[in-house]
């Protein structure tokens, strides 16, 4: 289904012109595959940045370059080939949201696996952020719309929060306490904090959504 796309992001217009500009000035050679390519190895290298930083936190610098570099590829895809007028749109429909599904596992295992955030904690953001998506998914279906995301933050944004978070720790600011006998920091409890919303988000969609189709699609009323 190619739907219109609805994004409402804090940053997407300034985004949006940003992505074109640099749509318009990449070589000829340089295809959407490449950039979805670039997305998923900087996934991969961010995972792998987050676990080297159990030896040295300065891998956290590396990793708050390859979520610039991450953002590029995942990003430019899609405006890439609306650019120069070659969508493909059940292909990249498909391509983007199995690629998107990855980085969020990866990039949330790494930051598990690394010393400031809970490995329990990245495991709820990852299964809350693939049921928001799967959801969002059968919206599509369902009303033919495209609707990127929830609210005002977007992937963008969170790349940004995780860079400065990342920078925080970096120069050394204490982001850890204890909590009993369990050592916590603050990403943690912002990992908490938004898993939380994203189940108080759904829930609320999930509602709205079925309120509205079963508008659409009355029962039929019993026969008495």
């Amino acid at each position: 289904m190619d739907a219109p796309r609805d994004k409402q992001f804090l940053l997407a217009k300034a985004e949006g012109r940003a992505l074109e500009g640099i749509a318009r000035r990449l070589p000829a050679w340089v295809m959407p595959d490449h950039m979805t390519a670039l997305g998923v190895l900087a996934a991969l290298g961010i995972a792998a940045a987050y676990l080297l930083s159990n030896g040295d936190k300065l891998w956290l610098w590396a990793a708050s370059a390859l979520l610039i570099i991450h953002w590029l590829g995942d990003s430019l895809d899609g405006t890439l080939a609306r650019v120069r007028k070659i969508e493909r749109p059940k292909y990249g429909y498909y391509l983007d949201h199995l690629v998107d599904a990855l980085a969020t596992a990866l990039i949330g295992l790494g930051l598990g696996l690394s010393p400031w955030m809970l490995l329990s904690v990245a495991l709820v953001i990852v299964i809350a952020y693939l049921v928001l998506s799967i959801n969002v998914y059968l919206e599509t279906y369902a009303f033919g719309v495209f609707t990127l995301g929830y609210g005002r933050v977007g992937p963008t944004e969170v790349r940004l929060a995780l860079i400065g978070l990342n920078t925080l720790i970096a120069v050394g600011v204490g982001l850890g306490f204890q909590v009993g006998a369990l050592g916590l920091t603050l990403l943690d409890l912002i990992g908490l904090a938004i898993a939380g919303v994203m189940l108080v988000t759904l829930v609320g969609r999930g509602a709205r959504n079925l309120r509205i189709l079963a508008e659409m699609e009355p029962a039929e009323k019993s026969r008495a």
